[in-house]
This record gives C-alpha cells, sequence and structure tokens, in this order.
C-alpha cells in the first residue's frame, strides 16, 4: 500500500509498504530502494539512495546528461528515515538531503483515505474495430440507457416471478440498499458511477476509485444492510400505524434481502466486512477470536432453527479463515483495535435487527410472512 507521497527534488518520491514488513522506495516511478520484511515491521528503517546533483541531469528525463568534461561524480546523498505503526496507523518520516534535514511530518489514517493512487500512464491504443466497439460501448454507458434497460428487465424479470406491484416494491429496496453504499463513498470523496439493477441477482453500487483502508471497506459495505434496516423499520412502523399487510410484507422480505447480504461470503457485504475485521488482527489471538466468534455463530444460528443461515456462515468465516496468513500482502490499511470492535458490534447490531423483524412477522400467523424465517430454517 501507498503510505507516502512527497516532493523530492522537484520530482515525486513515494514510498510503498506492507503490514509484512518490507518497504520500496520509488523517485519519479523509478525504483532506488527496497528492504525486506522484518519480524519488527513497526521499527525505524531507513532509505538512502544517491543521486547526480541537479546541474548534471536532464530536466526533461532526469537522467545523467552526457560527458562533456564536466565532473559528474558530484553526488546527492537521499536518505529517507521512517518509522511505522499500524494499529492505529501512524507514520513518522525524516527526508535528508547530504545529511541535510529537508523535510519531516507524520501520516496518520485520515491521510491514506484521502490519498489518491499512483496511476500508471496509458500507453497509446492503435485504432482497432474492437476499439471502435469499445468506443460505442462506453457511449451506449455514458447515455445511461445501460441502466435503464437494466432496470426494465429486472421490473419483467420479478414480474414474472411476482406481481408488478411486488416486483416494483422489491426494486425499491435494491436501489435503497445500493444507495447506502453509494452515500457511504460519497463520504469518502469517492466519485460514484451510480446504481445498476441486474436481474435475478439484485444491483450493484459502482465507484470510479479504489479504497484504501479497510475501514472504508466497512463502512462501505455495512451501509447498504444498514440502509435496508431502516426501510424494514419504517416499513414496520407503516404496518402499525395502517394495518395494511403490504408493509408487514415489504418490511420483512427485505429484512431476509439485507440478511443474506450480511453472510461472510465474498462478494457480499458481510464476507467484506469480516474479512476487514480479521485481516486487520496482527496476532493469532486474533485468528483464535474470529474463530471462535464464529463457531459461537453457528451454534447460536442451529440453536434457533436458522439451519441455512448457520451452514453459510460457517463456509463463509472458513473461507475467511483460509485467506487469513496473505493479509500483510494486501494493499489497505487495517482497522485498528477501536474499528475491529466498532465493526463487529455494527454488524452484529444490524444483523440481530434484522432477524429480529423476520421473527417478529413469522410469528403472526400469516403463511406469507412467515416465508422468510422457514427459508433460513430450511
Amino acid at each position: 500500500m501507498e503510505l507516502l507521497k512527497i516532493d523530492c527534488l522537484g520530482r515525486q518520491l513515494r514510498l510503498e509498504a506492507s503490514m509484512a514488513g518490507w518497504q520500496q522506495l520509488f523517485w519519479d516511478r523509478q525504483l532506488v530502494s527496497q528492504l525486506p520484511a522484518t519480524a519488527d515491521p513497526s521499527a525505524q528503517r531507513d532509505h538512502q539512495f544517491e543521486l547526480l546533483a541537479k546541474s548534471q541531469l536532464d530536466e526533461a528525463t532526469g537522467m545523467p546528461l552526457p560527458d562533456e568534461g564536466s565532473d559528474n561524480s558530484q553526488l546527492l546523498k537521499i536518505r529517507l528515515e521512517t518509522e511505522v505503526h499500524w494499529q492505529p496507523f501512524l507514520l513518522k518520516y525524516r527526508l535528508f538531503v547530504n545529511n541535510e534535514l529537508q523535510s519531516s511530518g507524520e501520516r496518520n489514517s485520515k491521510d491514506i483515505e484521502r490519498q489518491q493512487p499512483e496511476l500508471t500512464p496509458e500507453k497509446p491504443k492503435q485504432q482497432s474495430w474492437l476499439g471502435l466497439a469499445s468506443l460505442g460501448f462506453k457511449l451506449f454507458k455514458s447515455a445511461k440507457v445501460i441502466k435503464v434497460v437494466l432496470a426494465g428487465a429486472s421490473v419483467a424479470a420479478y414480474s414474472w416471478l411476482f406481481s408488478l406491484q411486488f416486483a416494483l416494491a422489491l426494486l425499491a429496496c435494491l436501489v435503497f440498499h445500493e444507495y447506502g453504499h453509494i452515500r457511504a463513498m460519497k463520504y469518502f470523496g469517492m466519485k460514484t458511477k451510480g446504481i445498476y439493477l441486474i436481474p435475478f441477482l439484485g444491483g450493484l453500487a459502482l465507484s470510479d476509485e479504489k479504497i484504501n483502508t479497510r475501514w472504508q471497506d466497512v463502512v462501505i459495505s455495512i451501509m447498504g444492510p444498514t440502509f435496508g434496516l431502516l426501510l424494514s423499520i419504517a416499513c414496520l412502523l407503516a404496518y402499525w400505524l395502517t394495518g395494511n399487510i403490504f408493509f408487514a410484507g415489504l418490511a420483512t422480505f427485505n429484512a431476509l434481502l439485507n440478511l443474506f447480504n450480511l453472510l461472510p461470503v465474498l462478494p457480499l457485504d458481510g464476507g467484506h466486512i469480516l474479512k476487514s475485521i480479521s485481516f486487520s488482527m496482527n496476532s493469532i489471538i486474533g485468528l483464535v477470536g474470529t474463530v471462535a466468534g464464529a463457531l459461537l455463530g453457528v451454534y447460536l444460528s442451529y440453536s434457533l432453527g436458522l439451519a441455512l443461515f448457520g451452514f453459510l456462515l460457517l463456509v463463509g468465516s472458513l473461507e475467511i479463515v483460509f485467506e487469513w496468513r496473505g493479509r500483510h500482502q494486501s494493499h489497505l490499511l487495517p482497522l485498528d483495535r477501536y474499528g475491529q470492535w466498532f465493526s463487529a458490534l455494527w454488524y452484529l447490531l444490524t444483523v440481530g435487527c434484522l432477524i429480529g423483524i423476520i421473527w417478529y412477522f413469522a410469528k403472526s400467523g400469516d403463511d406469507m410472512l412467515a416465508l422468510p424465517l422457514q427459508i433460513l430454517q430450511s
């Protein structure tokens, strides 16, 4: 992940690192220093490299000028001292040129969230039929025709399975869920492409930018189910006020939809949330806690008769545990201890409320309202 990007002699100096301890330093996109993984990734580390004096460098390319009798042996010794603390994240740095301090400072998780990823220059593309087709597709997409086509196809698909009224209500639930993701993306200053409805598969909220931290991943992922929970609560209140069974059905089926999205199976929202939590735990104790929590969840699910939910919870948790050893290779900044606990409580509270809504309507005596609970018990 990118930890630092500062100016050095008129060029960009960029530091890449991982929780495993390895670091790479780039000057004007050229690798100038590399440090291997270490047993103590939080220790102070020094990068050192040499550059020709500015007068001996080509201003356009940064490469040495041809030797025309001048002394090209004048070198600038560059040293970057770094000290990284991962939980909570804090980077301290000092940049020296010929042992003279040029700049120093600190960076925290907020700085990482706001940074823009390094982009590689695009190579000129030759015109081809494939390129023209791609351009046509982009124009087609930019006109928002695809969104309209997918939305129409979704209405037709769900109307075929249910009624037109229920299909429109279901699509409203999907849009509200995806809007939660969009709001979270905009909170972090990310540009969004909007919401796409996919027949029989649900919806998708897309962004033009990549996330930089596990906290961003958690918030963006959980805001969809959180918005879905708020919609189910609003429908529950509407049912209490009007007695209209339509609001009861919308509340319980919307709760089921969002509950499945919280299953810890990638690429569902729950998979991203629990993966971010468990991958941020930098010790075997964290892994043991994750396994114990998953087993407790499976036991409670089967105790409550939620066989399907318990089975999928077990499968998803095992998937995350098997991938845990590769967490250090991720480019995402991990959650600190507070972030791990807060994310876990947010997740469990949302799951509990959604199950509570499904359970409440299942005990009403209506066969249709009992269907979501029967699905979970299957």
